[in-house]
């Protein structure tokens, strides 16, 4: 059994969020697996066990993630007003326990009390009803670890797909898109398929901008003179990057499937044939950040909210996702250590002529 902590945030709760965590904590026993704790209300996580038609689920209310314990549903309760379920859309109460929950789950994630994060999926406008400044999760919760810029990644079994610009109205991308930010992308890919996913020489594609990736200029001179010079920039640093492609033959003629990562410009771009190839098995991963957060890749559901007909297998995967790439990093930074520790050795063996049977003692810095 691992003993890595996980959080997860309830999301909205008048969406599928509980009713997902609950089916892949309790009916499909995804909890033994690690220590986990969920935030949000134990109160409201009771009247969604009614929707799955459940007795046998129990709820532990515990303070902190460090009372939480293996196999258990443990809860921490961000609330403790008596509040009102509208099941199926989005209002301002359901929207301020989302942020309630999140804004708690992000103070213990900065704090290490958690070693990872998946978030139940929260809806826009609720969430902008409540108050809340930011447009989603990823931009919240890269603003709260202190990172410069993430990677809005969504990752199946075969695919991986990142975009540029995240959940941003399209007739603001083509003046997002610039030669470092692109650059920057790159690299945030680059670096955590190396360390989060353990593929030591990744191989990224780039796709264009506009239709046949601007046609030599025929149609838009972005694709030439922003996207492929930020290419080159990467290529200059070592990164196996290629491109920009024509999206639309790029997917079409199954060319993803020769690349360990593809790098979109614009949110629809990557995830309509993510969705399309991968939806219900998706993950959606926060990369460049110092801790693991991910979510599965779907959203409120409001037409299936208390129908009890949710799919927890995202959730699930985001779950075990999560719990991956933290015991990848631990592995690459044991690799790492090693690595240096040996060519410490060797230096030492270089430097006293020693034979290579003479182990040194390497005075600690």
């Amino acid at each position: 059994m691992s003993n890595i902590t996980i959080g997860i945030t309830c999301g909205d709760i008048n969406g599928i969020g509980l009713e997902v965590i609950l089916k892949a904590l309790a009916l499909q026993k995804a909890a033994p697996k690690y220590r986990t704790v969920v935030y949000g209300s134990s109160k409201v996580a009771a009247y969604h066990k009614n929707i799955i038609s459940e007795e046998n689920i129990q709820f532990y209310t515990v303070n902190t993630p460090a009372e939480a314990e293996p196999g258990r549903l443990n809860f921490i309760n961000c609330w403790n007003d008596n509040i009102n379920i509208t099941l199926g859309k989005p209002t301002d109460v359901s929207g301020n326990c989302a942020r309630l929950a999140l804004e708690q789950a992000v103070k213990d994630f900065k704090s290490g009390a958690i070693d990872a994060l998946v978030t139940a999926p929260i809806n826009k406008k609720a969430m902008q009803m409540a108050n809340f400044p930011f447009i989603g999760h990823t931009e919240y919760i890269t603003k709260e670890m202190g990172a410069k810029d993430s990677l809005m990644l969504m990752v199946s079994d075969s695919l991986r797909i990142g975009v540029v610009t995240n959940h941003l109205p399209l007739k603001e991308v083509a003046a997002a898109i610039t030669r470092e930010r692109v650059l920057r992308k790159i690299q945030i890919m680059a670096e955590t398929l190396k360390v989060d996913f353990g593929i030591e020489r990744p191989t990224i594609a780039v796709l264009g901008l506009n239709p046949h990736a601007g046609d030599e200029g025929a149609i838009g001179n972005e694709d030439d003179s922003i996207i492929r010079p930020a290419v080159e920039d990467a290529k200059g640093k070592g990164i196996l990057v290629f491109g920009p492609y024509p999206a639309d033959g790029f997917f079409g003629s199954g060319q993803f499937n020769k690349f360990d990562g593809v790098l979109a410009m614009y949110h629809d771009q990557g995830l309509v044939p993510f969705k399309l190839l991968s939806f219900g098995e998706g993950v959606n991963y926060t990369a460049g950040l110092a801790s693991v957060r991910t979510s599965p890749d779907h959203g409120t559901a409001y037409d299936i909210a208390g129908k009890g007909e949710a799919d927890p297998s995202s959730f699930i995967r985001a779950l075990y996702l999560a719990a991956d790439i933290h015991n990848n990093r631990n592995e690459y930074l044991d690799q790492r250590a090693n690595s240096l520790e040996r060519r410490k050795q060797k230096a030492l063996l270089d430097e006293t002529g020693a034979d290579e049977d003479f182990v040194p003692v390497i005075p600690e810095e």
